[in-house]
């Protein structure tokens, strides 16, 4: 009779990492979700230089920015990991940040802390309509394919601004925009960044934007086409935008008419539905939805994305969301939580160098907003352009994003549209009476604005 091999006894923290996130359940280890953490990590890294460099064209204090991107993701991604349990990464969303920068501040004149506070609040509502279940209501009446329009719209606004901060394109009084001077050092800086990501993207090349923006910048500093500027940042300055937000001016919102409600509901919509769609991609990658395609745990996701972006308000960013990049730890063989802790974890090891991101400048930045804005055209393919009832409204949604530099805009014009339709075809039904009612908002939002 052969004898009984021992058994293996695993090391305790191992045993407590497997019974919290169950990953061996899942197909994965320790290794893997420690290495998927890093990939994901990697590829969504250049948020910590991006996102700042949006916001300081707000006036907001970059090095605090910096610092509260790097805090806010981490916090995020640990909500993330030990609630929902999920390989999802998050931090602050590109396209709202953008929103925030140039619509909420430069155009409707409201100050930054002012805007934190409707990023607040957006925070909060998404969690009460999550708990009251009208998130499935919002969901379903909005079709698909406006959707997939909205987040391409989006994408054509973060290149546009990537374009725009290049100097590439720039303002003209007879054709509104025009090619900027393509020998000047910004818009050539930008042409090689740009030319950089794109080679590391043919190559697969994981980080390809952050390592992108390094060498752009690299290069801008060395060549005198980007001088470089001594910083020295204290505590002070880390914590800059820390609590900054006004809480008094909740108490005076209605006091600034429909446009500050507005601000409040392009971030509850636009997150509303980013976080939808991302949700849906990775966890199908990862192979975490069910076969009547429900998402196991989607209600704890959302609340992590809740409790992140109104914990990003209060440290001085946008609104924080699950990034799609969190799809290159899945195809690393991420599957539990703890790939989303692990990314955290590693945006706490960054913190010491985020507020030295205002040394990047604008031209180094732009190639990854033009790229993010590149990739962000993939739903466009979802829609059925030879039916009119959808191509309409969402070639509206698509167009009037950039061409009028609002997200609301773009919503507006999509919804209402769709509504008109389908008024038109008499197709009035209980399940849609939502839609009828966001478009009557839409059209007093634009009566509202040529009254003012």
């Amino acid at each position: 009779m052969s004898p009984v091999a021992a058994p293996v006894c695993e090391p305790a923290t191992q045993t407590w990492l497997d019974r919290r996130f169950s990953f061996r359940a899942r197909g994965s280890d320790i290794r893997t979700e420690v290495l998927a953490g890093l990939t994901t990590f990697v590829t969504m890294a250049y948020v910590i230089v991006v996102n700042p460099a949006i916001l300081g064209l707000a006036g907001m204090p970059v090095a605090g920015v910096a610092t509260a991107t790097c805090i806010g993701s981490l916090l995020a991604c640990l909500i993330m990991g030990f609630l929902a349990d999920a390989p999802i990464a998050m931090a602050p969303g590109m396209g709202l940040n953008a929103y925030f920068s140039f619509t909420v501040v430069q155009q409707m004149h409201l100050p930054w802390q002012v805007g934190l506070v409707c990023v607040f609040l957006s925070g909060l509502f998404f969690l009460v309509l999550t708990q009251l279940g009208v998130r499935q209501m919002i969901i379903s009446v909005i079709p698909h394919h406006l959707l997939a329009a909205v987040a391409a719209g989006i994408g054509l606004f973060i290149a546009l601004i990537g374009l725009k901060n290049a100097g590439i394109v720039v303002a003209n009084p007879d054709t509104l925009v025009a090619l900027g001077p393509m020998t000047a050092p910004g818009p050539l800086l930008a042409l090689f960044g740009l030319a950089v990501i794109i080679a590391l993207t043919l190559l697969k090349v994981r980080g390809a934007i952050l390592i992108a923006i390094l060498v752009t910048t690299a290069s801008g500093i060395a060549t005198g086409m980007a001088p470089i500027t001594p910083v020295h940042h204290g505590w002070a300055d880390m914590g800059a935008t820390m609590l900054a937000l006004d809480p008094a001016w909740a108490w005076r919102l209605f006091g600034h008419g429909w446009g500050i409600l507005e601000v409040v509901f392009v971030f509850l919509f636009v997150d509303l539905f980013d976080n939808i769609g991302t949700l849906v991609a990775v966890t199908r990658k990862a192979g975490l939805v069910r076969p009547d395609g429900s998402i196991p745990g989607v209600s704890r996701m959302l609340q992590a994305d809740c409790l992140a972006t109104m914990i990003g308000a209060l440290l001085g960013t946008t609104t924080v969301t699950s990034y799609v990049e969190s799809a290159t730890g899945v195809e690393a063989g991420g599957r539990s939580g703890l790939t989303a802790v692990v990314t955290g974890l590693l945006f706490l090891v960054a913190l010491p160098f985020a507020p030295y991101a205002q040394l990047v400048p604008l031209a180094a930045t732009a190639p990854a907003l033009i790229m993010v804005g590149a990739l962000m055209m993939a739903p466009l393919t979802e829609i059925d352009w030879n039916n009119g009832d959808e191509a309409i409204p969402a070639f509206l949604a698509l167009v009037m994003i950039p061409l009028t530099f609002s997200i609301a805009n773009g919503l507006a014009f999509g919804i209402t549209t769709h509504a008109l339709i389908k008024a038109f075809r008499r197709e009035f039904t209980r399940e849609n009476a939502l839609l009828f009612v966001l478009a009557v908002l839409f059209v007093v939002r634009f009566a509202y604005i040529a009254a003012v």
